[in-house]
């Protein structure tokens, strides 16, 4: 079975790698995001993503902690809710008027720090037999070891389930993660969403600089 696991976590990295290179190689140099310009245009964004345990009415789930992940992943996950590769009416509403650029810098300002792969894998624990596969792209420690997919640690356990759920459906269009889902049981979303939402150092939520009652005081 060990030998198994180590045989697919090794055919997950070399396809983690490969996409990887093939998205860096087909696409023009990255734009540079601008984090001031991102906050001045983040405040509808702040609505949502800046209200600690804020969650997404039908379905009813934790909107995603976003500071501390990836600046890439960020970017490529509002390129899919713009596109309409991630299916979400108020997410493509808001991304739909983006251009490259705003996109770039919403998504610097959001991120923040982001957590760095490996700085903690050697002190997090073992995952379930259920995440043993993810590790190769998601990292031991939950941080991604590859700009362009997202960082787990920390995040809300009923988002990590949702989004899963939509890579199994195919709300959510990707290659990879639609194959890795598809097999997986209740019971198996279940423990790696748990595991993912567990470990630390972890994402956290971008707390909006003043609210209405706030204003003034």
């Amino acid at each position: 079975m060990r030998s198994w696991l180590r045989l697919g976590v090794l055919r997950m990295a070399v396809v983690c790698g490969m996409l990887a290179s093939a998205s860096a190689f087909g696409q023009d140099q990255p734009l540079h995001g601008d984090p001031v310009h991102g906050k001045a245009i983040s405040y509808t964004c702040l609505g949502c993503h800046g209200i600690q345990g804020y969650r997404n009415a039908y379905p009813n789930y934790s909107v995603p902690k976003l500071e501390g992940q990836h600046p890439e992943y960020l970017v490529a996950a509002l390129q899919g809710y713009r596109s309409g590769e991630r299916s979400h009416i108020t997410m493509h509403s808001q991304a739909s008027s983006l251009s490259d650029q705003d996109i770039a810098d919403i998504a610097v300002f959001f991120a923040g720090k982001p957590l760095q792969p490996g700085t903690h894998a050697a002190t997090a624990p073992a995952p379930p037999q259920a995440a043993a596969i993810c590790v190769a792209c998601h990292g031991t420690d939950g941080v991604a070891i590859v700009a362009q997919y997202p960082t787990l640690a920390g995040q809300h356990e009923d988002y990590l389930t949702r989004a899963i759920e939509e890579y199994k459906t195919g709300a959510r269009k990707n290659p990879v993660m639609a194959q890795m889902a598809a097999p997986l049981k209740d019971a198996d979303v279940e423990q790696i969403s748990e595991f993912y939402s567990q470990l630390t150092p972890s994402l956290h939520t971008e707390e909006r600089p003043y609210t209405r009652l706030t204003v003034g005081r």
